[in-house]
C-alpha cells in the first residue's frame, strides 16, 4: 500500500504551507484528477469531494508561517508531510513524493519523482487536497486582513499583493524569513 504526498504553498509570501497523503485503491480513477495547478478553482472542488468519498484513507497537515520562518520552507513542507502521513489510519509501506527531495519517514521507503503530481494519481490527489484546504484556509484569513487580497492570491507574491505589502507592511501571517520585495528590505534587518 502505497501514499502519494504533495504540498501547497511553498512559495508563498504568506500564511501555512499544508501536504496531503493520500492512499488510494488500484481502480481509483477521475477522469479530471490532474496536478492542483492545471485544474479550475471548480474542477477542484469537485475533486476534492471524491477524492475525500473514494479514497482508501487521506490526512492534511499544515505547518505555519511562524514555523516557516523558524525552520526554513523545505524542512516545513517535509515535516507537514510527515504530520499528514503520521495521521493516516492505514500506514503505507511506501511513498511517492512529488519533487525532488524528501526527508525519510519512519522507515518507510519512498520515491521521489519531480512532476509526480501529473503522473500518479495518489500524489495527483494529495495536491488537490493540500491546494483546496490551504485555499480555504487563506480565505478565511482574508477575512482578518482584507487590504492584502489573499481572497484572489492566496498569499502568493502578485503585483497586487506586492504592492498591497508596501503600503501596509507586513501583518502577523506573513513569512518574514522571505525577501517579499526590495522596498521591503529594512523590515528583515
Amino acid at each position: 500500500m502505497e501514499a502519494g504526498c504533495d504540498e501547497a504553498g511553498r512559495g508563498s509570501y504568506a500564511g501555512p504551507v499544508f501536504a496531503a497523503a493520500v492512499v488510494l485503491s488500484m481502480d481509483f480513477f477521475h477522469p479530471l484528477l490532474n496536478d492542483s495547478k492545471q485544474v479550475t478553482v471548480n474542477i477542484r472542488r469537485e475533486l476534492r469531494i471524491f477524492i475525500e468519498q473514494y479514497a482508501l484513507d487521506f490526512a492534511v497537515a499544515m505547518v505555519d508561517n511562524e514555523e516557516i520562518d523558524r525552520i526554513n520552507i523545505l524542512k516545513a513542507s517535509f515535516r507537514a508531510m510527515h504530520i499528514a502521513i503520521s495521521q493516516l489510519k492505514k500506514q503505507p509501506q511506501f511513498l511517492l513524493i512529488d519533487g525532488n527531495r524528501f526527508t525519510p519517514y519512519g522507515g518507510i521507503p519512498h520515491h521521489c519523482i519531480v512532476k509526480g503530481d501529473e503522473n500518479y494519481s495518489s500524489i495527483a490527489a494529495a495536491s488537490i487536497l493540500a491546494k483546496t484546504y490551504r485555499d480555504e484556509y487563506m480565505e478565511k484569513l482574508h477575512d482578518e486582513f482584507p487590504h492584502y487580497c489573499w481572497k484572489n492570491n492566496k498569499g502568493y507574491g502578485t503585483e497586487e499583493h506586492r504592492r498591497n505589502i508596501e503600503e501596509f507592511g507586513l501583518c502577523k501571517y506573513h513569512r518574514k524569513s522571505y525577501n517579499i520585495h526590495p522596498v521591503q528590505s529594512e523590515i528583515f534587518e
